[in-house]
């Protein structure tokens, strides 16, 4: 029986996994997949490797739990893996606050911490939670770490971090956070490897998806995000409404008479591409649409990614690179386009073939700014976290597949 370890990645609505083996402190992926639909229509997909995806219903056709859908994938790997022992199991969590910088062994201490949180990430920290929970009872011998989305900006320096609210609130914990770190931390692995002489330097990386948000990073470091506080802040997302006046919600409180659980769900439910659309929060499918609606809420949320990439490089003194990753940003060669629009003045040389056709590089032979499209990751970084916290020995049975071409 082979050690191995699983990553469990727990949303309102859905359970990602993958089991990893190591070589040399890198995980080797066996196999990935996820439960998605729970509360309505639930579907199960997984897959060996990079091998054929296997699909079928979950559940009766009703709503499942969390412990259900896990119960799903634990008889998949009973199947498909039968010969690997899960020895650690590591956990996405969005929010670790001023607590953790960096990755956890969880004990009830630790989940007590975490349960603070809730507030400030109410779409994810409870589900995140929800998984550890589970995943506890289903493997009470295993290593079980947390690995937090915030935990890649906290080196931030006050200026990133502060609001301009009285210094008390700053030292009380309100202050910038940043998220999507861990995505992050998988282009950077990945650029390290595929692009040695551009992953330190100044890149904007941009992860677009139905949470969205852009991070400066220098050296292979955030340097600052779009994010802050909550995962409320920065760019216009699916249904979370981005950057805000704050006078805004005092109005809608005085004269609106909303209280703090209808603006929580103005803000994160009703907003975003779903609100300035009134159509979908799924990008695809307003760019499907040919209604005046789609266009303005797709030129809302591209204008304001051109908008950040200039301050975020501002904050570089100049940019050597962009990237795209996340579900819009891999595959929405529309917006890539809308948003490098008018870029020459940053160094920009866009290729719109390159980009039409999915190439890793976007941008010309003679672009002294690179921009690059690469798939995030982000159950690999926490894999590494969990190999490098746990300290188990997770020996491989499969050789490792090849990187990616050269993004150079």
């Amino acid at each position: 029986m082979s050690a191995c370890l699983l990553t469990l990645n727990a949303g309102s609505s859905s359970l990602k996994f993958a089991a990893f083996a190591a070589r040399a402190g890198e995980p080797l992926r066996l196999a990935s997949g996820q439960a998605e639909g729970l509360k309505s229509e639930p579907r199960f997909e997984a897959r060996l490797g990079d091998g054929p995806r296997q699909k079928k219903a979950l559940g009766d056709g009703g709503p499942v739990s969390h412990r259900q859908a896990l119960d799903a994938v634990l008889a998949w790997l009973s199947e498909h893996l039968p010969d690997h022992q899960i020895a650690a199991v590591g956990h996405r969590v969005v929010h670790g606050g001023r607590f953790f910088s960096g990755p956890v062994v969880v004990t009830d201490e630790v989940l007590e911490r975490l349960r603070l949180l809730e507030p400030l990430a109410p779409l994810h920290q409870p589900h995140n939670l929800a998984g550890i929970g589970v995943g506890r009872q289903a493997f009470p011998g295993a290593v079980h770490v947390a690995c937090f989305d915030t935990a890649f900006h906290r080196g931030h320096g006050f200026v990133e971090e502060a609001y301009g609210l009285p210094r008390e609130l700053y030292a009380a914990g309100i202050r910038r956070y940043g998220f999507h770190g861990l995505s992050y931390e998988s282009v950077v692995h990945l650029l390290r490897a595929t692009a040695p002489s551009l992953w330190d330097k100044r890149l904007v990386v941009s992860h677009l998806g139905n949470g969205a948000s852009m991070c400066a990073i220098q050296g292979g470091a955030s340097v600052a995000s779009t994010m802050g506080f909550t995962a409320l802040d920065g760019l216009p997302m699916g249904t979370r409404c981005g950057q805000l006046d704050p006078g805004v919600l005092l109005f809608l409180m005085a004269h609106r008479g909303m209280d703090a659980a209808a603006l929580t769900d103005l803000l994160y439910n009703q907003s975003g591409l779903k609100g300035l659309s009134g159509i979908s929060s799924d990008m695809r499918g307003l760019e499907a649409s040919d209604k005046p609606e789609a266009r303005d809420a797709i030129a809302y949320f591209v204008a304001r990614v051109r908008r950040e990439i200039g301050a975020l490089a501002a904050t570089m003194g100049g940019l050597d690179a962009i990237v795209f990753t996340g579900g819009i940003g891999e595959n929405a060669w529309r917006i890539r386009e809308k948003a490098l629009e008018r870029s020459e003045w940053l160094g920009i040389a866009f290729d719109p073939e390159a980009n039409r056709a999915g190439s890793p590089v976007i941008s010309g032979p003679d672009s002294r700014v690179k921009a690059l499209v690469v798939k995030t990751d982000e159950e690999a970084a926490i894999a590494r976290h969990t190999i490098r916290t746990s300290g188990m020995d997770l020996r491989p049975q499969l050789e490792p597949q090849a990187m990616a071409g050269e993004l150079e």
